[in-house]
């Protein structure tokens, strides 16, 4: 695997985090990303913790074909809860807040400046069939980066 860059730097004091090669859905993590942008670091946190617990549905605004409604969202009827991704966004959104507490930045003044993600690696995997035959089975790969930034107030 090559070396992967972040999609951008902002100017002025920041932190980052990046997880390589998830093993989630890229749809569900593209989703948890667009809904997490603009959103201060507290809330997101949880907003995935809801996620995980089922209290609170990702709205799909893209990917929503044949998804069914949630009683819960605002502005959006159709959502889900995707679990495995949520988790894998709450690392990578929990090491960036410890960057930027590294950093010397405050916490709770941290905004989501840009959470993204990226196609990763596709792991070749075979399913055996009947008559010696095989049916390909791959498994995708996202990776996932998250820039924060500190807000005035």
């Amino acid at each position: 695997m090559g070396r992967l860059d972040y999609s951008l730097t902002p100017a002025g004091r920041s932190s980052r985090a990046m997880g390589m090669e998830l093993h989630i859905s890229p749809k569900h993590a593209r989703e948890i990303c667009r809904t997490l942008r603009g959103m201060r670091a507290q809330a997101a946190l949880t907003y995935l913790e809801d996620v995980i617990a089922l209290k609170r549905a990702v709205p799909f605004k893209r990917y929503n074909r044949n998804v069914a409604h949630r009683h819960n969202l605002l502005g959006w009827d159709a959502g889900r809860y995707p679990q495995k991704a949520a988790k894998e966004v709450l690392t990578v959104l929990k090491n960036a807040v410890a960057n930027a507490e590294y950093k010397g930045m405050e916490s709770d003044r941290l905004r989501i400046f840009h959470a993204g993600t990226k196609k990763g690696r596709t792991i070749q995997g075979w399913m055996p069939r009947a008559m010696g035959r095989a049916t390909p089975k791959n498994t995708e790969t996202v990776s996932v980066e998250m820039v924060l930034t500190e807000v005035k107030s």
